[in-house]
């Protein structure tokens, strides 16, 4: 629950920024100054881009969360080890281990977004973020 409360504070913030950058471009605008006009539109094109990027992270955390909830529901996702680190990533041996096991997994059963899903949470716990997204972003696809 924690972090969807961040996922919203930070929504909320971006929205709140894109909204006073789009303020300050018309602002600009109506200076009629050509670099008004100019530092207008730069500023209108990275609030569309930020308005773009915070819709997109939304549909993947909710994508992704719902896919979560799906595979918990059914006891698949990977259980967790019994040390972790202090900051609660696996242990190098049991990151290569398990990154190993899904991994291969995830291989011989490349339609499945269960594996690929199970191997992005394995992948996140070990630290790999992008590796994380992207079999995410996979399992996300395949689930369609």
């Amino acid at each position: 629950m924690g972090s969807r409360i961040g996922v919203a504070v930070m929504a909320v913030l971006l929205a709140l920024y894109i909204a006073v950058a789009a303020w300050y471009s018309f602002a600009l605008f109506s200076g009629g100054q050509p670099l008004a006009i100019v530092m207008g539109s730069a500023l209108v094109a990275l609030a569309l881009l930020g308005a773009w990027a915070l819709v997109r992270e939304l549909q993947f955390g909710l994508a992704a969360d719902r896919l979560g909830r799906t595979l918990d529901g059914e006891g698949g996702m990977p259980p967790a080890p019994e040390h972790l680190r202090a900051n609660g990533r696996l242990l190098p041996e049991d990151a290569d281990r398990l990154l190993a096991e899904y991994g291969s997994a995830a291989e011989a059963e490349p339609q499945d977004w269960r594996a690929q899903y199970r191997l992005g949470v394995v992948h996140d716990a070990a630290g790999h973020r992008k590796d994380a997204r992207a079999a995410i972003r996979a399992a996300i696809r395949l689930a369609k």
